[in-house]
C-alpha cells in the first residue's frame, strides 16, 4: 500500500479542480492506493508538510459534481519556483522527507509551464537520490500555450467565456447611431490563443470582432489607427479584440514581475482607447477581461471539463504504470468529428516553454483570424454542464478556511 500528493498551481481555471476529480476517483479505484492527499498551495504544500486525506473531505457523489464544476483551485494555488537543485537542494530535502514521511508513492501537479518546471526539477532530483516516487504534470492553463500538447484544459472554457461576451458587447455597441470603437483586452500572455478564440463568432455570420491583435504579428500603432479608421468606413460600431501580451510603449504596463520572471501584463486596452479618442475623436472604451475569463464556471465548456477530469485520470494511471518526469498531452486526431487522444510527453519537453498562435491561422493583414482556423477553436467550446445551483446561483464546492491556514 502506498498514497498519492496531487497539487494545484498557477492562475486559476474553470477546469483545474476537474483535473483533480480525475485523479481522485481514478485512485478510488486502484486498490493499493491508501490516502489521497491534496497539498495545500501547490507545491508550497509538500514543502511544509503541509497535507489534507481527500478521502475525509470529499464525502459523496454530489461532493464530487460540486467539485467538477467549481471554478479556481481549491487546494489553493502558489508560483513557487523551485531552485536549481545542483546550487541548492536544501528545498528538495524538505520535500523529500515529506513524501517519505507520507509514504507517498506518486505525486501529481496540475498546472501551467512553470508547474512542469517542478514536474522536471523534481524527477531528476529524486533520481539522483533513488527515491522511487512518481512525478506526472497534468496540464492546465487558459492561455493555451504549453507546448506538445494540442490544448489545454482551462482554454476551452476562457474561450467560451470570451466568445460569449465579445457577443453580447456587439449587441450593447449596436444599439446606438452615432459612431463608436469598443476595445477589449484579453489575457494570454505573451500567446494569442485566447484572443484569437473571439474570432469563432464569425463561423455564427457576426462580422465582430472586426479587428484582432495578437502577439505573434508586431504591433504598429500608425497601421492600428489606420485599421481602425477603415472598419469605421463599414461599420458603425467597431469591435476590436486585443491581446495584453501585443508590444506596448514604455509605462503602459506596471513592470512587475512573479517569482518565474514575468511581467503582470494589462493596460493595453486602456492605452489604446486614449489613443483612438485623440486620433480620431470618436465615441471610445475599452473594457478589460481580467480575472472573470478564468472563473467564468456558469458558462464554461463541459468538453472542457470533461478533458480536464479525463487527463487527470489518464495522469494518475501513467504513475501506477511507472511514468514519472511525464505530461499528459491532448494529441488531435481530427476536427470534424472531434477526437483527441491522451499520451504523454517528457517534461523537459514542456517546462519553461511557449507555443504560439500558428502564423497561418493569423490573415495577411496582421489584424484577424482566418476562417480556416475556427476548426481548432470549435469543438473546444462545446457543450454545457447541468448546473447545481443554489438561490439561482452556482453552487461551489468548498474546503473549510481552517484547513487551507
Amino acid at each position: 500500500m502506498f498514497n498519492i500528493a496531487v497539487a494545484q498551481s498557477g492562475g486559476p481555471t474553470c477546469a483545474i479542480n476537474s483535473s483533480l476529480v480525475g485523479v481522485f476517483r481514478e485512485a478510488l479505484k486502484v486498490p493499493s492506493v491508501d490516502a489521497v492527499f491534496g497539498s495545500i498551495n501547490g507545491i508550497e504544500g509538500i514543502i511544509d508538510n503541509h497535507l489534507v486525506d481527500l478521502r475525509t473531505m470529499i464525502l459523496t457523489n454530489n461532493d464530487i459534481e460540486l467539485l467538477k464544476q467549481t471554478p479556481s483551485t481549491v487546494l489553493g494555488s502558489c508560483r513557487y519556483k523551485l531552485p536549481d537543485w545542483r546550487e541548492d537542494e536544501e528545498v528538495y530535502k524538505k520535500i523529500a522527507d515529506t513524501l517519505r514521511q507520507r509514504n507517498i508513492g506518486a505525486f501529481l501537479y496540475i498546472g501551467g509551464n512553470d508547474s512542469m518546471d517542478t514536474v522536471k526539477k523534481l524527477s531528476e532530483y529524486f533520481a539522483t537520490i533513488d527515491l522511487d516516487v512518481k512525478i506526472i504534470g497534468i496540464p492546465k492553463t487558459i492561455d493555451n500555450d504549453l507546448c506538445v500538447t494540442d490544448h489545454t484544459p482551462g482554454f476551452g472554457s476562457a474561450a467560451k467565456y470570451v466568445a460569449a461576451t465579445m457577443h453580447e458587447i456587439t449587441r450593447d455597441s449596436i444599439v446606438y447611431s452615432i459612431p463608436s470603437v469598443t476595445i477589449v483586452e484579453i489575457m494570454g500572455r505573451h500567446a494569442g490563443w485566447l484572443t484569437a478564440s473571439s474570432a469563432v463568432l464569425h463561423a455564427m455570420g457576426e462580422t465582430a470582432p472586426h479587428l484582432v491583435y495578437v502577439p505573434e504579428v508586431d504591433f504598429s500603432l500608425e497601421k492600428f489607427i489606420a485599421d481602425v479608421r477603415q472598419q469605421m468606413s463599414k461599420h458603425k460600431a467597431v469591435i476590436v479584440a486585443v491581446s495584453e501580451g501585443i508590444e506596448v510603449p514604455e509605462g503602459v504596463q506596471s513592470g512587475v514581475v512573479d517569482n518565474f520572471g514575468h511581467k503582470y501584463l494589462s493596460g493595453i486596452g486602456k492605452y489604446l482607447e486614449s489613443v483612438i479618442r485623440n486620433e480620431i475623436g470618436c465615441k471610445v472604451r475599452s473594457i478589460e477581461l481580467n480575472v472573470m475569463q478564468r472563473c467564468s464556471s456558469h458558462i464554461c465548456s463541459k468538453t472542457d471539463i470533461d478533458e480536464a477530469e479525463a487527463v487527470g485520470a489518464a495522469g494518475l494511471r501513467c504513475a501506477i504504470e511507472g511514468g514519472t518526469g511525464k505530461v499528459m498531452v491532448f494529441r488531435r486526431i481530427e476536427d470534424a468529428p472531434y477526437t483527441v487522444v491522451i499520451e504523454t510527453a517528457d517534461a523537459e519537453d514542456i517546462a519553461n516553454r511557449e507555443k504560439f498562435l500558428p502564423a497561418e491561422y493569423i490573415n495577411s493583414a496582421g489584424n484577424n483570424i482566418r476562417e480556416s482556423a475556427l476548426g481548432y477553436f470549435l469543438p473546444l467550446i462545446q457543450g454545457d454542464l447541468n448546473l447545481i445551483t443554489e438561490n439561482g446561483i452556482p453552487k461551489h464546492f468548498a474546503l473549510h478556511e481552517s484547513v487551507l491556514k
